[in-house]
């Protein structure tokens, strides 16, 4: 059986370059691929295209990226967390191309699977659908969307093993499932990897086809995005 790991996270990121575009899965800051972000920043990779469901937050996530200038264009769906992100968008020094949230997950899902392209009716009669081909089904209108193109997707799941088949915990199980496959080139990172054999088969979510390169990350965060607690009595 292939082996597909590697034995860090800067062998994962072998040629990433600068220009490229780029998946991200997660949530928030839920189920992000902390390691590679942290070596994105690290290794000052510059004028890059980020597809991702968030912005991350001023000072977590992707919003390590956009402190140091590094992303050229987000391609996401919901911004709200980021300041600098708000600032950048509105000074015009980052390119925003922003995506109704289901449509942004089919069109990752869309590339992972090799389909050109899909029909939705998310977004019909708004500015989402200016310029773009509408056809209709059935008596009901749809908007043609592009598949992704990505150059490399990072995921991060719970477990995985050596030939790259994965498992996802919790809410973690968002946007890294559909952005498996969807590039390239696909890295994984877990927090446990495992040997083969050791998962079971019925559990696994992503099958290590979709895999290229997985890697047990070193750290994780896991930072709560917006923390709420009940006042003491």
């Amino acid at each position: 059986m292939i082996n597909k790991k590697v034995e860090n996270v800067q062998q994962a990121l072998e040629g990433v370059a600068d220009n490229m575009t780029l998946m991200l899965g997660g949530f928030g800051l839920c189920g992000i691929p902390e390691n590679a972000i942290a070596e994105l920043v690290k290794r000052n990779i510059k004028g890059v295209t980020c597809i991702s469901n968030n912005a991350g937050v001023d000072d977590f996530g992707l919003g390590l990226l956009l402190q140091k200038r590094q992303i050229k264009k987000m391609i996401s769906s919901y911004v709200g967390e980021n300041d600098e992100f708000e600032r950048q968008m509105l000074s015009g020094e980052l390119e925003v191309e922003l995506i109704p949230q289901g449509t942004l997950a089919e069109r990752c899902r869309a590339a992972q699977a090799g389909f050109p392209a899909i029909y939705t009716p998310a977004g019909y009669g708004t500015e989402v659908a200016e310029g773009k081909e509408t056809r209709e089904f059935d008596g009901k209108m749809y908007v043609l969307e592009h598949a992704f193109k990505a150059d490399f997707s990072f995921v991060k799941a719970w477990k995985g093993d050596e030939a790259g088949n994965l498992v996802f915990k919790g809410t973690a199980r968002n946007f890294n499932p559909p952005m498996c496959g969807a590039a390239k080139i696909t890295v994984a990172e877990v927090e446990e990897l495992v040997p083969v054999g050791t998962l079971d088969p019925n559990q696994i979510h992503i099958p290590g086809i979709f895999v290229q390169r997985i890697f047990q990350g070193q750290t994780y965060e896991k930072r709560i995005e917006q923390r709420t607690v009940r006042q003491k009595n």
